[in-house]
């Protein structure tokens, strides 16, 4: 068994979830994270997070969201250190972007934020400025819910990310 999750599964209750909160800022997801220990496996855990996910709403969503940074921003979101830092990480080719990247994704991120009401969300590793921005210009097209479902989707992804971050702590 992976020692940082044997060791999770052994954590008292009051502070078991701040480690879900670090891999995703929905405080509800977490809190079930934490209630559903011991969790045998890494494949287990990574179920689990993907069928807590999908029981989780709007508010919790929103929630989550509102721990990352807009992509292209510098500088910390609502989320602890580590999660800022992994964020960072995530991020990393947005700080060698051009000037002119960095100021369309700041006025695509404030449109998206008017439209939809919650910060532009994307799965950043691996991609460069330039596709965050295309995928960002081609998601402002959608409604509103078929958006929030998209960035739930993204969430979700980034929540695995940072999920094989935290096992290999």
């Amino acid at each position: 068994m992976n020692p940082v999750l044997a060791q999770w599964n052994h954590t008292d209750a009051a502070t078991a979830p701040q480690a879900m909160i670090d891999c995703c800022g929905a405080q509800r997801w977490a809190a079930a994270m934490a209630a559903s220990r011991p969790i045998a496996s890494e494949e287990d855990l990574h179920d689990l997070a993907d069928r807590l996910w999908s029981d989780m709403r709007e508010a919790d969503w929103l929630e989550a969201f509102a721990c990352h940074p807009r992509i292209g921003q510098r500088g910390r979101a609502q989320g602890s250190e580590r999660a800022s830092a992994w964020s960072g990480q995530e991020q990393s080719s947005v700080q060698a972007a051009a000037e002119s990247v960095l100021a369309a994704l700041a006025e695509g991120n404030a449109r998206y934020e008017e439209k939809f009401g919650f910060t532009y969300i994307v799965c950043a590793t691996g991609k460069s400025p330039e596709e965050m921005l295309a995928i960002l210009s081609g998601r402002l097209n959608h409604a509103r819910d078929a958006e929030l479902r998209e960035a739930a989707e993204q969430q979700r992804q980034i929540m695995h990310i940072r999920l094989r971050k935290w096992l290999a702590t």
